[in-house]
């Protein structure tokens, strides 16, 4: 029997819940031929918005290729350049004499080559043989709009964690390129960037504070899915298994979890496993501990990376206060100052602890962390 909730991968099909609207505009966008950025805390459903759009297109008789690069363990240009080429790449070849030829005719007058020493012992696909400079650069990303073109086909490259691009000082120069690579395609080309991150803040520097890609990218925001498509999925996947839940209790979970499917699925999956039969408080209270159990080293952690000020501010937060910088705020929580205060904003900012939506209001961007700090760490009632 399928499990009826999932959290371990994407999901698509009937496992798919809500964000039609989203769905529809990425598909509209890629039909354009715009570049599109995504960014969303982690697990909150990126990949599978992206992954049921492409599902959509291809029942309805779209034809296309998709090259996944994801840049979760990308720390250097060098990194980037060969897992990107890899995954181009890899998505339109199949043989090593294919991957030769590609690097050979598209690449030609780069640093970029097909080692089949490196091949063979690592799976390597490219490799440099000196250090990348700003041509090899432009001419990687140019690759999949130049297969593309080449074969007659359209190609979709979707870069995941897309941040990290600044983990290393030459991450500039790959922006800039990218840039110019954008801008020379902008639709016209035969590629469309999807760029996904789920560092919420550091890909607001990069596309709001910064504004690098203006006019080059789309951004489409992620709503949070409809209580009632989240009740009716809870609803029906315990009725799968013979069970049953109240509704008041399905909206509870969407209300502690601030409606994260995918925290949401974990929980069920608890819950289902713990039960064999009616879903009752107790068994709910058992599932939110055990999460809590999982989550609770990581939250500790969390917590532990914090200051006196950093955790001040947090608290401040939760009690829902949104003007930091008044005197009575900076007094009551210790802050020392207004310019204290923007320091330490921007360091939990940096840390991803919380961001500030677009009536400056913070947000703690992990609900349950949020549920944990505020009950067990502050004992806020």
């Amino acid at each position: 029997m399928d499990a009826p909730f999932i959290y371990d991968c994407y999901v698509t099909g009937k496992n798919f819940i809500g964000r039609k609207s989203e769905c529809t505009a990425l598909a509209n966008l890629i039909a354009a031929g715009e570049n599109i950025v995504i960014y969303e805390p982690p697990k909150t459903g990126k990949k599978s918005v992206i992954q049921q759009t492409l599902f959509n297109m291809r029942l309805s008789g779209q034809q296309f290729n998709v090259s996944d690069f994801n840049m979760f363990n990308i720390r250097t240009i060098h990194d980037f350049l060969t897992g990107f080429g890899n995954a181009v790449i890899r998505s339109t070849s199949s043989s090593p004499a294919e991957y030769a030829d590609i690097i050979g005719r598209h690449l030609s007058g780069t640093h970029f080559v097909f080692d089949r020493k490196r091949f063979s012992e690592s799976d390597e696909v490219v490799s440099l043989n000196w250090a990348p400079d700003i041509y090899d650069i432009e001419m990687m990303l140019r690759l999949p709009g130049s297969i593309a073109e080449e074969k007659g086909i359209r190609m979709i490259m979707i870069i995941e964690e897309f941040q990290n691009i600044l983990g290393d000082d030459g991450g500039d120069d790959v922006i800039k390129a990218m840039e110019a690579v954008l801008r020379e395609t902008k639709n016209g080309g035969g590629c469309t960037f999807i760029l996904s991150g789920s560092r919420t803040n550091a890909m607001k520097y990069i596309f709001e504070e910064k504004k690098y890609f203006h006019r080059l990218v789309e951004h489409l925001p992620l709503q949070p899915i409809d209580d009632r498509d989240i009740v009716e999925h809870i609803s029906r996947g315990f009725l799968s298994q013979g069970k049953v839940v109240e509704k008041d209790q399905a909206m509870g979970a969407c209300k502690l979890f601030r409606n994260n499917i995918w925290y949401i699925n974990h929980f069920t999956a608890i819950c289902n496993s713990l039960s064999k039969g009616y879903i009752n408080e107790g068994i709910m209270l058992d599932a939110l501990n055990a999460m809590l159990s999982i989550h609770e080293p990581r939250f500790q952690a969390m917590t532990d990376s914090l200051t006196d000020h950093q955790l001040s501010l947090l608290k401040a937060a939760l009690d829902g206060v949104v003007r930091f910088s008044s005197t009575d705020v900076i007094e009551k929580y210790a802050l020392n100052s207004s310019a204290n205060v923007r320091r330490v904003k921007d360091a939990l900012k940096k840390k991803e602890i919380i961001t500030f939506n677009e009536k400056d209001e913070p947000v703690v961007l992990d609900p349950l962390f949020e549920y944990w700090v505020r009950k067990y760490y502050f004992k806020i009632s």
